[in-house]
This record gives C-alpha cells, sequence and structure tokens, in this order.
C-alpha cells in the first residue's frame, strides 16, 4: 500500500512537471506567410517539445486592428514596414526586438489559359479585360504595392471599375484559381503556391522590395519564448524553409 502511494506521488509529480513545461506562443502572421510558417511552425515545435505555436493568418492590417484592440499575441509578422511602423508608433512591440526576415516580389498574373490574352500590364486596359483582382489597399499590402506601382504607370485611376477587391492576397489568388477574374496582383510566393493554375505574366515595378518585419509583442506571456521564436526564424534553418518557399533573403 505504500509503494503504491508512493508510485501514485511519482507519477502526479511527474505530470505536473510535464504540464509546467507546456507553453503556447500565437503568432499573427500575414496571409502570404501561410505556407511558409506552417513550415517553420512544425520545425519549431519539433526542436521544442512541450511548446505549441498558434499561428493567426490574415491581412496585415487586420492583424494590425486586432492588436490594438487587445487581442492577445505573442508574435506579429507583417507583409509591409507600414503596419509594423504603426504598431511600432503606438507602443504595441517590444523594443529592439523588430527586424526585416524576407522579401518578395509583386506579379501580375493570369488563370493558366489566360482567356484575355493578356501580354503585359498595359493590356489591362483592353475591353478584353473586366475583371482584376486586386488586395484592397488601405489594410492589405500586396494591394498596397499593387496600387503603388499602377500609379507609377499612371493607370491606376483608369482602371478602377474593373477591381476586384480581397480581404488578402490569398483570397485574390482564389479569384484567379476560380477563374472568376482575368488578371490579378499577388507575391510571387502566391503564384508559385497556384501552381498550374496560375500564369506569371510579368513581375512589377516597385520603389523597393516587399519587405517582411516581425517583432515581439507587449502583450507576449513569455516574451523570452517569443524572442527564441525570433531567434530560430532568423536562423540559417528558418531561412532557408522561406526560401523553400519562394522567399528571398535580404
Amino acid at each position: 500500500m505504500k509503494r503504491m502511494k508512493t508510485l501514485a506521488i511519482a507519477c502526479l509529480l511527474l505530470c505536473s512537471a510535464g504540464l509546467a513545461q507546456a507553453q503556447d506562443l500565437t503568432v499573427s502572421a500575414a496571409a502570404s506567410l501561410t505556407d511558409a510558417f506552417t513550415d517553420v511552425k512544425k520545425a519549431y515545435e519539433q526542436i521544442n517539445p512541450g511548446v505549441t505555436v498558434y499561428m493567426n493568418y490574415a491581412s496585415s492590417g487586420a492583424l494590425y486592428r486586432q492588436i490594438a484592440q487587445g487581442a492577445p499575441a505573442d508574435v506579429y509578422a507583417s507583409a509591409n514596414p507600414k503596419w509594423m511602423n504603426q504598431a511600432k508608433a503606438k507602443g504595441f512591440t517590444v523594443p529592439g526586438t523588430k527586424r526585416t526576415f524576407a522579401h518578395n516580389a509583386l506579379v501580375l498574373i493570369t488563370p493558366a489559359d489566360n482567356p484575355a490574352g493578356i501580354e503585359s500590364v498595359n493590356d489591362l486596359q483592353s475591353n478584353r479585360v473586366s475583371r482584376i483582382g486586386i488586395g484592397t489597399p488601405e489594410t492589405v499590402p500586396a494591394g498596397q504595392y499593387a496600387k503603388e506601382s499602377l500609379q507609377g504607370l499612371t493607370i491606376y485611376e483608369s482602371l478602377a471599375s474593373k477591381y476586384i477587391f480581397g480581404e488578402d492576397v490569398r483570397q485574390v489568388l482564389d479569384y484567379i484559381r476560380r477563374g472568376e477574374v482575368e488578371a490579378a496582383f499577388v507575391y510571387a510566393t502566391d503564384a508559385i503556391k497556384g501552381g498550374e493554375k496560375v500564369t506569371i505574366i510579368q513581375d512589377m515595378l516597385l520603389d523597393s522590395p516587399v519587405s517582411y518585419p516581425v517583432a515581439v509583442l507587449k502583450t507576449a506571456e513569455d516574451r523570452s519564448l517569443a524572442m527564441d521564436f525570433l531567434e530560430f526564424l532568423t536562423s540559417p534553418e528558418g531561412l532557408s524553409l522561406l526560401q523553400n518557399r519562394g522567399f528571398r533573403i535580404p
């Protein structure tokens, strides 16, 4: 009987220790990072038993609003500097933790069969094109980049009646895959995700490359754990996972 009690106590202590070691981490990341960060999550959890990483994907602007409204998150990864700079200015990020970890490119794509016969961005002005997928510029970085690029070509306003806006870049990609638009603007990594259902027409000219910053948030329950995730993300192994998904390393 005494031995059974001892074993029960030992088991209870082991279980308690296991529970104490269990840690959760919530990462709010731009929708275009979905595949790459799913890979990063798996690799990080594998080398950190007891840690569970919860991913929250949406447009960078939508994620910023969630953070501003007090939604719990430990790490924020944006698809452009705009929303990260705003988070920093509002005091949501831990000073000294912000870093740029990846670059991307903006491309013009069509469905695989290119029904409108688009050969360049100038063809978007043709009567053959009636629907153009684009992320909402106010909240979706890919849409903001597309707007800036088209404004540089002085054709953004002339195409206004053709825009079909998406809540994030993955929704815009879905427009193309379902054949709901004749053309769309997405990141190069999303075009890769589209596979055989997508034809890349051209890279869009931008004043600066698409940049992805990441930072630890002040709401992080365990800042050392959040920082450890950032260190892994920017390590050779983490960067290799990003490159495998088509991202460019700064």
